[in-house]
């Protein structure tokens, strides 16, 4: 109540004081107030406290040119500001010709709203009559056999009456024919909706995205004229198995390329069906398809280890824990320890399995739950394993471009931004030493305890940006090799003679940087005791990997390739999230 008391009272001052004003000034007291330099038409109310800007401006706000207008005059020598006077014949006349001008254009405008407003009544009437006629126009299905096909079958089936399903794509009518293209996952085929079958209620209503199955005949295009495959099929009849919403839910506007990033995560199970994403996932199969079929070549066998462990590979801080009948166990980091124990028995071995790191990194390069391409293999060298990863990535790789439709897809995600070169042999050596000095030669710094960069010594675990900065410079694959061991985890063997570093090697690639980790595995019982020791680790959980040095050890090393850096690498993506199906990553875990 205070408060409405002290407004009332302030309202009754400023009145007071805007006619006391008024009357010093000889105005009247429903005098109307124009300041050219400070005022506002669209804000101001008139008031000497709020004037409008322009003569016309509060003859429009009065809706009258007869009302009594005051302007500001320019402030005289040693004045703050002018006073007020009253507006001047001439521009009482200019402002009453704008006025009148501005009384034309609303009433002109209002003509033409009335008249839009008539024309889109009888246009929705119009278009209300032809939906009602269109459910009249009933075609039956003729009785001519068809063969059901998938889309990627449509160039065999050229000339014949063939049926298909799938999604509507893309949708455009024009002349009095539907186009559509149709999606069904295996690729795209334009079908075209003419005469009586383009009138029917379900033609002119149909929505992107609504499931249909078409009849009809697929012909091959004449010159000049364009379509998936260079094709069309000219349809005879169609149904709607399931209608896609339009208006404010219909597919466009939950998924555009304008859309939030978070927005587009959330709808992720709708952006897998554009055609980059649905890209990605195609090339993604053929490249695991490919590293499987590397693998037979190069003689391995695939096993599948156990994703919940109760034993830790790279680390406590990146363990996603869990209960496990009331026991501590956790989602696997590496299956590497299992493949150990596999060569014995199976000889080298591979395996394609989700490995789980908690690392509360937002970097392009990092999820939280990824596809791990891991090897080991028994009886080799440290020189052997680099080759064999060498001639495990190329072979993958040169396998998926002889593929000319995988080939195709790589192309059109590179687009305009060049186009994919397969990497040349032998990939670089650089011992880690020689990369500290490289880094120091070329001025790339890192940041120290106290935020001051400074030059990289021998012992830093050389960080990602640094390590890509470098990688991208050099512009081939690296081999990075003999990190020292303080870096790196306790299984990895010593270089014999320079003990204070390991046989391990990073495969770098530029504009993504590490996509591989491996190393020798230490295979001498009492060193793999001592380093459980010095780690800090209880050898006791460790005791079938222990085994593997008491009952017929041998020298032996592996490996682990993120398939999402890799295709990151391939597709010239700008982050790994683009590369996986659901991506996981810090505080994500939807859809």
């Amino acid at each position: 109540m205070a408060e409405l008391l002290t407004k009332a009272k302030d309202q009754v001052v400023e009145a007071l004081s805007q006619a006391t004003a008024a009357v010093s000034l000889g105005a009247p007291s429903d005098a109307v107030y124009v300041d050219e330099a400070a005022g506002d038409d669209q804000a101001g109310d008139g008031s000497q406290g709020k004037p409008f800007k322009t003569v016309l401006g509060a003859f429009i706000s009065r809706a009258s040119d007869t009302i009594n207008v005051y302007v500001r005059q320019a402030a005289a020598e040693g004045e703050a500001q002018g006073s007020y006077a009253a507006a001047t014949a001439s521009a009482k006349k200019k402002a009453t010709k704008l006025l009148q001008q501005h009384r034309n254009k609303l009433a002109k405008d209002e003509e033409r709203r009335k008249r839009e407003e008539v024309e889109g009544e009888a246009r929705r009437a119009a278009e209300l009559k032809k939906l009602d006629d269109a459910k009249a126009i009933v075609i039956d299905e003729p009785k001519e056999d068809s063969t059901k096909i998938k889309v990627r079958q449509a160039v065999e089936q050229r000339g014949k009456r063939v049926r298909v399903f799938g999604w509507v794509h893309r949708l455009r009518q024009q002349g009095g024919m539907t186009f559509v293209v149709l999606r069904d996952g295996t690729g795209y085929l334009q079908c075209v909706l003419s005469g009586r079958l383009s009138q029917t209620y379900d033609a002119l209503t149909l929505t992107l995205e609504s499931t249909v199955q078409i009849t009809g005949v697929i012909n091959q295009l004449p010159e000049g004229k364009t379509a998936p495959d260079g094709h069309e099929l000219t349809a005879d009849w169609f149904s709607v198995v399931g209608k896609a919403p339009g208006g404010d839910e219909a597919f466009l506007n939950k998924v555009n390329e304008d859309a939030d990033p978070s927005q587009l995560a959330d709808a992720r199970h709708l952006v897998i069906r554009g055609e980059n994403a649905s890209a990605v996932l195609k090339v993604r199969a053929a490249l695991l398809s490919s590293f499987r079929e590397s693998y037979i070549n190069l003689g391995l066998l695939e096993v599948t280890p156990p994703c919940m462990v109760q034993t830790q590979v790279e680390g406590g801080s990146t363990l996603f824990g869990f209960d496990y009948y009331g026991q501590e166990a956790y989602l696997t980091q590496s299956s590497q320890l299992y493949l150990e124990t596999c060569l014995p028995s199976l000889g080298d071995v591979f395996c394609v399995q989700e490995s789980f790191r908690a690392e509360k990194s937002h970097t392009r390069r990092h999820l939280s739950e990824y596809t791990h391409v891991e090897a080991e293999l028994a009886f080799l060298t440290f020189k052997d394993l680099l080759e064999h990863i060498e001639e495990l990535i190329c072979q993958t790789i040169d396998r998926v471009l002889a593929d000319p439709k995988i080939k195709e897809l790589i192309d059109f995600l590179w687009g305009g931004k060049g186009k994919f070169e397969a990497p040349s042999r032998p990939f670089m050596r650089m011992d880690y030493r020689e990369a500290i000095a490289w880094l120091n030669e070329h001025n790339i710094t890192r940041p120290g305890e106290d935020g001051v960069e400074g030059q990289h010594v021998v012992g830093d675990d050389i960080a990602e940006a640094a390590e890509r900065k470098m990688t991208d410079m050099i512009g081939r694959p690296i081999f990075l090799i003999n990190f020292p061991k303080e870096i790196k985890s306790f299984y990895m063997s010593r270089i014999p003679g320079d003990e204070g570093f390991t046989e391990s090697v990073d495969l770098l690639m530029p504009n993504v940087g590490e996509i591989v980790g491996g190393s020798m595995r230490m295979n001498d019982l009492d060193e793999l005791l001592e380093a459980y020791k010095t780690e800090g680790i209880s050898p006791d959980p460790y005791y079938w990997y222990t085994d593997q040095r008491k009952y017929g050890t041998c020298p032996h090393g592996g490996y682990g390739l993120g398939l999402e850096r890799l295709l990151a690498w391939l597709l010239n993506r700008y982050t790994v999230r683009e590369c996986s199906l659901y991506p996981r990553w810090t505080g994500r875990c939807t859809p």
